[in-house]
Formats: structure tokens, C-alpha cells, sequence
């Protein structure tokens, strides 16, 4: 007689799972099938977001120079007062030998006096603070005792100040390479989204470019404004003989220029020295609210951080090392929020 077994049951929990999965993938596959596929982004909309990255990579370039200057400034400060401390020990050394010199007089006249002795082997502090010691002193000891007393105390200040140099300094090249990461995450980006376009966009836009840099060896109307002074027309005409060479970060000149590379070494052709990074330039000189008052030369800034500055041109347009990608050239100042000028 055949048997007949009762087929196994799948168990409830396996049922439960295999269900559970089957309806999730047919949600999935239906979303799939719903899910627009992501929109390539138009050459215009490449460009903006490429010219929002620019801008913001130059706000990152201003504090990179703003540190790099505070660390040359620094290593400076620290390589002086380093020089100051070698001499200052020299000088106490010297003192030092001076008193012992009289303490080898006075033993051979007669004995070191015991107030002597004991600072030969000790601190004159713990002794130049006693009235009693002193009158047990020649004058001639008195004062040399008290020039290395004060001797020691300047020494150990300018320890302690190249000490808290050393401390700033360290932080300063940390926060130097942190806004390096930051100039060059942003313009690694920007170089993404350029590469995301086909080769005819491309070309559109670097043909885009090139008209806006073909300004910078046409003649531009710059009106009838006049300099601000000798100085600001020769800095100005400094600027000018720079048109054509390229923006690069942290660059100030003459192969290259970032904005504020370009203003400064500008005003150093004419023989003034002004700070390096546009938030310090617009600190100096005398302020200009009014864009109807600038004169040629001016240092003009845009932008509510003050990240970019250029030279006034007249007529509207200013002279500036605009962003990477770019060149020195003229341009509508009305192309850029302007803040106000500064006549240096």
C-alpha cells in the first residue's frame, strides 16, 4: 500500500520574510520605474555654481594670505628677540665675570665679603632684597649686583615672549594650511562641475571667458577722471602694465596675482607700503562711501566681507585680478556689490 505523506510546511517566520521581501522589492522596482533619472545641469547653471565656488575660494584665499602674512610676521618677531636673548647672555655672562673679578680683588685684599660669596653660589634676589646684605656691600658691588638682577629679569620676559610667539605661531601655520585645504577643495569642485559639461560647452564657455578677458587689451572708455594723486596714478599705472597675466591664489605678481597681490604690489611701485590682504587695505587711507567720488587709484572693495578689491579706473570700472580662470583686466564695477573706496 503506498504511503502518502503529509507534504512539510514552510514554517510562519520563513513565509512572513519571503513575503515581506517579495512586497519590498516590488516597491522598490515600482519607485525605480517612477524615479525621473537626475537632471544634468545646463552650462549656464554649471557657471554660476563655478563662479559661486570662485568667490568663495577667494574669500578662503584672503584668510590664506591674511596667515601667511601673520607668520612671516611672526617668524620675524621670534628670529629678534631670539638675536636680543643670545645678546642679553652674553652681556649677563659679562656681568657675571665683572662681579667675580671684584670678589677675586677683594680676596686678595683682604677676603670676599660673605654677602659676595654667598652670590656667587646663589640668586642675587635673595639677597638684594635685604637691606642688610647692601650695607654690607661696596657701591661698586651694589651696582653690579642690581644690572644682573635687571639683566635677568628682561632675559626671562623676552623668554616668555618668545615662548607665547612660538605658541602663535604653531596655531597660525595650522590655521595656513587648513585655508590652503579650503582654496583648493573649492576650486577642485569648481573644476568637476567644468568637467561634468560636454566638449562644446566647454568651448562655449571658455569662449565665454576670452570675450570677457578681450576687454583687458581693447581700448576701454575710462572717462576723464582724474587720479587721486601722483602716487595713485602711478600705482594705477603699474596695475595696467599687468593686464593679460592671470589670477592665481595667494600670487603677488609678477607672473601672476590674486586681487590683493595685484593692488599691493601696485602701490609698491609707487613707494607705499600697503597691508597685503583687502579686509587690512580697507582700514587704511581715507574711506570713500559715495562711488561718484572715487578717482583713479582708489582702492575699491566689493562684497560684504570685504573679499575682494580692486583700482579704480574711472567711469565705472575698476582694474582687478578677478578670479581663477581669469586675467587682469577692466571691469563694469556695477558687475560686482560694491562697499566703498579708500584714498591711500
Amino acid at each position: 500500500m503506498a504511503s502518502h505523506r503529509r507534504p512539510k510546511q514552510q514554517s510562519r517566520a520563513r513565509v512572513t520574510v519571503l513575503t515581506t521581501a517579495a512586497a519590498a522589492a516590488v516597491v522598490l522596482s515600482a519607485n525605480a520605474a517612477n524615479a525621473a533619472p537626475s537632471e544634468k545641469l545646463s552650462k549656464d547653471q554649471v557657471k554660476a555654481k563655478v563662479d559661486d565656488l570662485y568667490s568663495k575660494a577667494e574669500q578662503a584665499t584672503e584668510k590664506y594670505n591674511g596667515a601667511q602674512e601673520k607668520q612671516q610676521k611672526l617668524q620675524k618677531e621670534i628670529s629678534t628677540i631670539q638675536d636680543n636673548v643670545a645678546r642679553g647672555q652674553q652681556d649677563l655672562n659679562k656681568l657675571r665675570d665683572g662681579l667675580g673679578s671684584l670678589a677675586t680683588s677683594q680676596y686678595r685684599s683682604g677676603g670676599i665679603d660673605p654677602s659676595v660669596q654667598l652670590f656667587l653660589s646663589s640668586n642675587p634676589d635673595d639677597f638684594l632684597d635685604k637691606a642688610s646684605t647692601l650695607d654690607q656691600l661696596s657701591a661698586q658691588q651694589v651696582d653690579a649686583l642690581k644690572k644682573i638682577q635687571d639683566k635677568q629679569r628682561e632675559l626671562a620676559q623676552e623668554r616668555a615672549e618668545a615662548a607665547e610667539k612660538l605658541k602663535d605661531l604653531s596655531s597660525t601655520r595650522a590655521q595656513l594650511e587648513q585655508n590652503k585645504k579650503d582654496v583648493q577643495g573649492k576650486l577642485a569642485d569648481a573644476q568637476k562641475l567644468l568637467n561634468s559639461l560636454t566638449a562644446k560647452e566647454k568651448q562655449q564657455l571658455a569662449a565665454e571667458q576670452q570675450r570677457a578677458d578681450r576687454s583687458s587689451s581693447e581700448r576701454v572708455n575710462l572717462g576723464n577722471s582724474t587720479p587721486a594723486s601722483g602716487r595713485a596714478a602711478a600705482a594705477f599705472a603699474a596695475a595696467q602694465s599687468q593686464i593679460g597675466k592671470p589670477y592665481v591664489y595667494g600670487a603677488t605678481g609678477t607672473a601672476s596675482y590674486d586681487c590683493s597681490g595685484l593692488t599691493s604690489w601696485a602701490y609698491a611701485q609707487a613707494g607705499v607700503s600697503i597691508p597685503r590682504t583687502s579686509q587690512e587695505q580697507a582700514t587704511i587711507g581715507t574711506r570713500i562711501d559715495s562711488a561718484s567720488d572715487l578717482q583713479v587709484g582708489d582702492l575699491v572693495f566689493f562684497y560684504g566681507d570685504i573679499h575682494h578689491v580692486g583700482l579704480y579706473a574711472g567711469n565705472g570700472q575698476v582694474l582687478h585680478a578677478p578670479h581663477t580662470g581669469a586675467v587682469v583686466r577692466y571691469e563694469a564695477m556695477a558687475d560686482m556689490p560694491f562697499q566703498f573706496g579708500v584714498r591711500v
